[in-house]
Order: structure tokens, then sequence, then C-alpha cells
């Protein structure tokens, strides 16, 4: 993958293994590393790095989990759209073993660190679900380790996008550390959709005006920001999903709007029927 290259597909001939592999040097990032993972019931996957720290998001499945705690059965939700997610946090010098139980899709994001901390489980319940925007730029968003989880740089948020609506609205950048207004992230964009042939148009452009492209994102696809504004529609008669890891210059999410878009805002009367698209107290059996 050259440097220029924004958008990178899973490969979905894989039932089992990694099937999206993007170490920071091929992703050409300054911070992160991501990786997602399928497992075939069964099978087992070891987690652990001395230098990073790794955050992982059950995507769906069952499995059963050892980080040093005890044993314990996570998971609940059989895709994306079958309910809140289960998350494991691991800072550097510290492991974890997944052991399936059903089919897996695990979500894995590394960032360097040396930082002295703890692991920490994240279940349905810990997760904050929230609405954000207005109209048809309206979304749901789980914040799974927000800036306030105690982690080292990882950041990790799901957003569900409603069939026709924007997200990432107006447009936002996070390219410059100037805290508390704005810090330098990178960020991924991992993209599931409730149907197959479901997609999203992602328009990406550089600050100055120098640069400007637009992507289609389709099912299991990860589109990479570096810099600039990103704002995301999706295709109509598509939920969207999409992962959100970000890692940076600060542990915060301060960014901002393309002042010729602000505006907007001001038009938002109410949220799009139909959200939340997936509901805390929801749960579908698995297996």
């Amino acid at each position: 993958m050259s440097s220029q290259e924004i958008i990178v597909h899973s490969d979905l001939t894989r039932e089992t293994g990694v099937i999206l592999d993007l170490p920071r040097e091929r992703a050409n990032w300054q911070w992160m590393s991501f990786f997602v993972h399928r497992l075939a019931p069964g099978n087992s996957l070891r987690f652990h790095s001395s230098t990073e720290e790794t955050a992982l998001v059950l995507l769906g499945g069952k499995c059963v989990a050892d980080w040093g705690d005890g044993a314990r059965d996570i998971g609940q939700r059989a895709n994306v759209f079958g309910g809140l997610p289960y998350a494991l946090y691991l800072p550097a010098n510290h492991g974890a073993t997944l052991r399936a139980q059903t089919a897996c899709e695990i979500a894995e994001c590394r960032v360097a660190s040396a930082a002295r901390l703890e692991p920490r489980f994240v279940t349905p319940a810990d997760v904050t679900v929230s609405l954000r925007g207005g109209g048809n730029a309206s979304r749901q968003i789980v914040d799974v380790m927000p800036p306030s989880f105690p982690g080292d740089r990882i950041i990790a948020v799901e957003v569900y996008t409603p069939s026709g609506n924007w997200s990432s609205y107006p447009p936002h950048k996070h390219e410059v550390h100037n805290p508390p207004v704005e810090v330098d992230l990178d960020e991924i964009y991992y993209y599931r959709f409730q149907s197959p042939s479901g997609f999203a148009f992602q328009r990406l452009y550089a600050s100055d005006g120098s640069r400007e492209t637009v992507v289609t994102a389709r099912d299991s696809d990860a589109v990479l920001i570096r810099d600039g504004y990103h704002p995301v529609v999706a295709g109509h008669g598509y939920n969207a999903y999409y992962l959100n890891f970000l890692a940076g210059s600060a542990r915060s999410l301060a960014n901002t709007t393309d002042p010729a878009h602000g505006w907007v805002t001001s038009t938002w009367r109410g949220f799009s029927e139909g959200l939340p698209l997936v509901k805390p107290e929801q749960e579908h059996n698995v297996g």
C-alpha cells in the first residue's frame, strides 16, 4: 500500500485468521496499528506487547477471555448491529488469550506506550450511548474507551449512522497540536453495514484546499484519516456502522469544525426516526 492510499479492503475470503492487516509502517501512521481477526469456534488467539497498549473490541461472537484475572465468558452480539460491545484494554506488558465459543470477529488497535497501567474490561453496561447531530445529520455514538477512560493514548468509539444520513458532520479535523482547541490524531474508520451490499461515501479534503478525494467504503473496509476534514454519508437504504480508533498527541477529541459549514447546526431540529439503531437493552443470541 502506498503512502497515498486511504482505503483498505479486508480479505473476506478468509473464515479464520487476519482479514485486515495494517501495521503502522504499512498504514503510514505515526501512532496506530490496526488488525481485524476472525476466529472459528474452538480456536484461540494470544495478544501481548511489551512496547504497546492494545485495545480489543469484540465485533461479534462469544469467547472465553483470560487476561490474568481468571477466565470469563464475553460477548453477546452476533454482529455490530446486534447489541453493544464488549472490549478489553491491555497496557504494555500485559496480555490476554481469547478462545472462540462461536465464530468471532475481533478488532485490535495497538499504540506505542510505556505507561504503567492496569488491564480494563468493558461490558455493554460500561459504555455510554448518546445521539449527536440533528435532522439527517444525526447518528448514534457509543463511547467504548473515551478520553476519560484510564488508558494511555487509545480512544475507541462506535458510530451508527442511519440510511441516508450524514456523519462526522459538520466536517471537522484534528491535525494540529493546539490544545485545548485541537489535537493531532490519527484515526481509522472501520465500516460494517446492515446489508452486505451497503456502502457509504467519505469525502476527505485538506484544510488548505490542496487535496480532495471521495472514497466509496463498503462492508469491512477501513479508511485511514491522517489529516484534513472527513465527513461521511450512508447510502440510502443502508444503515452504516463504523468503529473509530484514534490516537495522537493528547488523550482528547478536541477538533476544529470547517468554518464554511459550521452554520448548518443552527438548522437542526431533533433526531432521525429510528435512533438509536442499537438499544442498550438489546441482546441477540449468538450461536
